[in-house]
């Protein structure tokens, strides 16, 4: 990205955060440089959030739940087989009781919202973010993934979009493909698998649309399903960025592409 291209960028965004889709990886992945600095660079730009809100694939719980408003509640190392230094991580972001109120306000009545004040941050939260904002000085919630329907999620983020205007950073973590069931290389510079890479692609050029309603529509016309998502958690977190869009018709910004194991880790930011 050009300096013009960030100064843009952050003008569009003055008194309101933008919301982001990204695929935050396996612990590894932070030791990918390639990946490390596109996504210190895309939070370099980003105006500095009063506090973030996480959705992450790996936390499905309904109805809405919220986790740990306290700051040293423990990390959640939801992996294994990984070598012993990646479960010694730790990212003390300092709670924020002030979103769960404001979250939980926004609402339904006929919907109501769960605490699990010893529920952590997952590594699908903690992981970008160590390399994002790695001082953990900004207040960080964690929600849960409350449907895997596309419209709910959809709504969902639409109900969250005003906390954009309060300076909240509203993050989507997941992967824009995930078969790792259906992959044979696993090497980080693998060649991306067929089905991969048309979704990826099928993907990008529905995003460039504003495409919602197609993107909504995967299991009927995305190429390379069910093999790009066996499980769709990771594909979900997308609609509740794009929900959170002040249109989320509008083309989004489309940060990072490419692939690590060859999974896509398109990533996205809307305005």
């Amino acid at each position: 990205m050009t300096q013009q291209d960030a100064l843009a960028t952050t003008e569009q965004h003055e008194g309101r955060m933008p919301a982001l889709y990204l695929g935050h990886g396996a612990p590894p992945l932070v030791d990918d440089e390639l990946w490390t600095s596109q996504l210190r660079a895309w939070a370099g730009e980003l105006p500095r959030p009063s506090s973030i809100l996480m959705i992450s694939a790996h936390w499905e719980s309904a109805p809405l739940t919220l986790g740990a408003t306290a700051t040293g509640v423990p990390l959640v190392y939801d992996f294994g087989g990984f070598a012993q230094r990646y479960y010694r991580t730790q990212y003390r972001s300092p709670g924020a009781p002030e979103l769960a109120a404001a979250v939980t306000a926004l609402m339904p009545d006929s919907e109501p919202v769960v605490q699990q004040p010893d529920r952590g941050l997952d590594h699908g939260a903690y992981v970008p973010l160590t390399v994002m904002y790695p001082d953990a000085d900004i207040p960080v919630l964690q929600a849960s993934l409350p449907t895997m329907d596309p419209t709910r999620l959809l709504e969902l983020g639409r109900r969250l979009r005003p906390l954009r205007d309060e300076g909240v950073l509203i993050i989507g973590s997941g992967f824009l493909t995930h078969g790792l069931p259906f992959l044979r290389d696993w090497r980080p510079d693998a060649a991306a698998p067929g089905w991969s890479s048309d979704f990826d692609a099928w993907a990008g050029e529905a995003i460039a649309r504003g495409d919602v309603d197609e993107l909504a529509a995967f299991h009927d016309h995305a190429p390379g399903m069910p093999y790009a998502h066996p499980t769709v958690e990771h594909l979900a977190p997308l609609f509740v960025t794009l929900g959170a869009a002040s249109d989320p018709h509008a083309p989004a910004r489309q940060v990072i592409d490419g692939f690590w194991l060859g999974l896509a880790k398109r990533s996205l930011q809307v305005a």
